[in-house]
């Protein structure tokens, strides 16, 4: 429970300071004194997102610090899994520097947003779980009966259920998004497999075949040409060959006078005789080559298909094409289907459904349960508060699907009046009929868990009277087992505070600030008495005021 609240340099506050009882705190004062801004500091410790407008003063930062009291509540593992020493006085400060920035401590360690928004679902149940405007929301009014059916560990083991449940569907889903592109890419693989392998490229082909072509596309030129060279060097009349021999006879006349010109005539005789080896090799090269057309087309296909191969895979050898197939070789031997993964997952997600429908149901068994006593205590209570004709229907209706909270579609229906049509909660409740609702359904709620505190903010709108004062008297029986806050107008709801602060304006040189007081006893009767009447009140109004607290 929430034992104080320091609230410094926060929206018109300059600095204030409020302990709370363990019974019932009220707070009232005037119309846009401010009350409401408790709250909102409150709610700062609680993790919710700054905003520098809210500083008083815009050159110092803004500290706002709430002391609970957690003995009676089982928080140490929450405190080891954030790395925090347990004290069972938790202090939780929040400050905001001029620039925006946000700091946030636990018992002076510092600690992040989600740390504080994990000790408010702990410990305020406080004022946002069941929150006063929460009635005629879905979840909230599922959660209601939840509470009632004290579902909150079956509940809980189902929700971690479902997450797993949940996690494997995700899994499978990405699995079989897995296959279907392993899938695809096998085939992408085996499509370009197919034409390589039809290709049966050999390394070092293309220098060939390019070397082969030249030839056959030159071969009646080359041929004419060695063909002429053999005849010029053998055959003609004027022969090379014949020439040369004539010179080397007459080399060899001298040869014998002159030993120079002996060696000279050696060389040349060996030169004629290279020079014959090469006409006749000439002769032969030239029978040789042949124009053939069938095989030049057969190479000029065969290095097209070379080419448009590297040009479509964008390299420039025939060796890299081959490194490229042993590639896609390799990868495709290596993607591996998941269709067993698959089928198996798909047994365990079955299977998982299966419990988690019985578990559903059993919920449904346990919140159906409670419908009719809840449904019966609801008239009953709104009968105190003069809706004698007040009906309240829960609908609690099958799905076909799961959720995180079942297969349970919750609605609470609602007539005030006598004869009246029962509808949704938000199409028909008036400010005083929801006021009146939501303190039932609350004090009802607050019976089945153990919820710290209880914060009403205005539960009492649009209702006063007899109506108010029974209001009061529901919320004084809520404090004898919860901490209970009530911001109110209703003097009837005041009267029956343990601790009665009252919100006030007041005005300096440079601004309006908002303080607080806690009243002492003649101070809460002016107060009820200026609630009940008139400022000044009159004296029938004090004594009003003395009546509602009981005071002789």
């Amino acid at each position: 429970m929430i034992k104080r609240l320091l609230i410094r340099n926060y929206a018109i506050i300059d600095e204030l300071e409020m302990d709370f009882s363990t019974g019932l705190t009220i707070i009232t004062g005037e119309t846009g004194a401010g009350k409401s801004i408790l709250l909102g500091a409150l709610g700062l410790v609680m993790g919710q997102r700054a905003d520098t407008k809210a500083l008083y003063r815009q050159d110092e930062k803004c500290v706002v610090e709430a002391v609970f009291d957690v003995s009676h509540y089982d928080l140490r593992e929450f405190f080891e899994e954030n790395d925090l020493d347990y004290d069972p006085e938790l202090v939780i400060r929040r400050e905001i520097s001029p620039a925006g920035k946000s700091r946030a401590f636990v018992n002076d360690t510092p600690a992040t947003l989600d740390v504080l928004q994990g000790f408010s679902s702990a410990l305020i149940d406080l004022h946002q779980q069941f929150d006063t405007r929460d009635i005629h929301n879905v979840s909230f009014q599922l959660r209601l009966l939840d509470a009632l059916a004290e579902n909150k560990p079956l509940l809980a083991e189902y929700q971690a259920a479902f997450k797993i449940w949940q996690t494997a569907r995700r899994r499978l889903t990405e699995l079989e998004r897995l296959n279907a592109d392993s899938a695809r890419e096998a085939e992408f693989l085996r499509f370009h497999l197919e034409e390589f392998h039809a290709a049966a490229l050999r390394d070092g082909e293309q220098e060939e075949l390019e070397q082969e072509l030249a030839l056959l596309s030159n071969a009646e030129e080359i041929k004419r040409t060695l063909t002429a060279a053999c005849h010029y060097l053998l055959e003609s009349d004027q022969a090379v060959i014949t020439q040369l021999r004539e010179v080397g006879i007459s080399l060899n006349t001298f040869r014998r006078i002159n030993p120079n010109i002996g060696a000279l005539a050696e060389r040349y005789e060996t030169a004629t005789s290279e020079i014959q080896d090469i006409a006749r090799e000439l002769e032969r090269l030239a029978d040789a080559t042949e124009y053939d057309p069938a095989r030049l087309t057969e190479v000029q296909q065969r290095l097209d298909l070379i080419y448009r191969l590297q040009n479509k895979h964008r390299v420039s050898t025939v060796m890299e094409l081959l490194t490229l197939q042993e590639d896609w070789e390799s990868k495709l031997k290596n993607l591996s289907g998941l269709d067993d993964e698959i089928a198996a997952l798909q047994q365990q997600i079955a299977t998982q459904r299966e419990q988690l429908s019985a578990q559903a149901l059993r919920l449904r068994e346990r919140r159906q349960s409670v419908i009719a006593g809840f449904e019966q205590e609801v008239k009953a209570m709104l009968g105190q508060l003069s809706m004698e004709h007040a009906v309240l229907q829960v609908q609690c209706a099958p799905m076909s699907e799961l959720s995180a909270t079942g297969m349970d579609e919750v609605n609470f229906l609602f007539a005030a009046n006598k004869g009246g049509r029962l509808q949704l909660i938000k199409d028909v409740a008036s400010g005083g009929e929801l006021s009146r609702l939501t303190l039932v359904t609350k004090s009802l709620v607050a019976a089945a868990i153990p919820l710290p505190t209880l914060i009403f903010d205005e539960i009492d709108s649009g209702v006063s009277g007899d109506v108010a004062l029974r209001m009061g008297n529901i919320l004084r029986r809520l404090s004898n087992q919860h901490q209970v806050v009530a911001i109110t107008h209703a003097p009837q709801v005041a009267a029956k505070a343990d601790a009665h602060y009252f919100v006030y304006k007041k005005d300096t040189p440079e601004r309006t600030l908002t303080n607080v007081r806690l009243l002492n006893e003649d101070e809460r009767v002016r107060s009820i008495a200026v609630m009940l009447s008139q400022n000044p009140p009159s004296q029938s109004a004090l004594q009003n005021a003395r009546e509602l607290l009981l005071i002789d």
